[in-house]
């Protein structure tokens, strides 16, 4: 009886903390068609799972607000590293990354897989 006890207790925690989970978290279908994953707690990473740069970590945001996020975005293929922002609206997520304070930006939107 112990045990199953612990095992629904288990079964519990584990699905309490996918759902504790932040929403921007999990895979990214791109613009370009290639799979990025982000991930982390309270600072988060992007990195490329698929695609002409697979592996390579292209990003770092942290909350800034309700469903956006800040920090840096680089260009995979210039290695350039930009002011980025991120805006989570359901299952698109709104990615741009600037240059001179934000005169200059490129944004595409990415849906969650």
């Amino acid at each position: 009886m112990f045990r199953k006890m612990s095992l629904a207790l288990a079964a519990t925690l584990i699905m309490a903390g996918a759902a504790w989970a932040d929403p921007i978290e999990g895979n990214w279908k791109t613009q370009a068609g290639d799979t990025a994953a982000i991930s982390g707690s309270g600072s988060f990473s992007i990195t490329l799972k698929t695609g002409k740069y697979a592996g390579k970590t292209i990003g770092s945001l942290k909350p800034a607000g309700d469903n956006k996020y800040a920090g840096n975005i680089t260009d995979p293929a210039s290695d350039k590293t930009y002011s980025g922002k991120a805006t989570l609206s359901g299952a698109s997520l709104k990615m741009s990354g600037c240059v001179l304070g934000g005169l200059i930006c490129k944004s595409q939107t990415w849906h969650k897989l």
